[in-house]
């Protein structure tokens, strides 16, 4: 029973297992979550923002228990990293916009980060790529998604600042 629900868990409910790009499509299953649970459900973004950090501490000891015996130790069919990488400039975005905005601009933005956090995590810049060729373990998993997600948010801080 712990061995399924840590499975769904790392898996992301079974996305992880899907034959082709699994990390792009649980990052795209990332936005629509986001989007509903803050468009749809109107969570308050510091809510959610705080249920990330626990997903991310949780993340790493179930992680760590699926690779365990695993000769691989960044499987495919792990990706809640993706889903920790791409939550952390949705999740900043929406604490930094509480205003009311057009879904048209708030999708785009979606849209843009999408695109950039898939860019970061599938180029790996330093460091994201130090996390992924040094740390063969859960560690190593999770911080290299979590480093994407920042270069995203600090992409678009730049972006902003050269625009204002």
């Amino acid at each position: 029973m712990i061995k399924n629900l840590n499975y769904l868990f790392v898996t992301l409910f079974g996305i992880g297992n899907i034959s082709k790009i699994p990390g792009s499509i649980a990052s795209l299953v990332t936005i629509f979550i986001l989007f509903i649970l803050f468009h749809v459900f109107k969570i308050d973004p510091n809510f959610i923002l705080i249920g990330l950090i626990i997903i991310f501490f949780i993340s790493f000891y179930s992680v760590s228990i699926f690779i365990k015996d695993l000769p691989e130790k960044d499987p495919k069919e792990v990706v809640i990293d993706e889903f920790i990488g791409q939550s952390i400039p949705i999740s900043l975005y929406e604490v930094a916009h509480v205003s009311t905005r057009d879904t048209n601009d708030i999708l785009t933005f979606y849209f843009i980060m999408f695109i950039l956090f898939r860019i970061f995590d599938i180029t790996k810049p330093y460091p994201v790529s130090y996390y992924d060729k040094n740390f063969k373990n859960s560690f190593g998993v999770i911080m290299d998604d979590v480093c994407a997600g920042l270069y995203v948010v600090a992409f678009l801080v730049l972006y902003m600042v050269f625009l204002s």
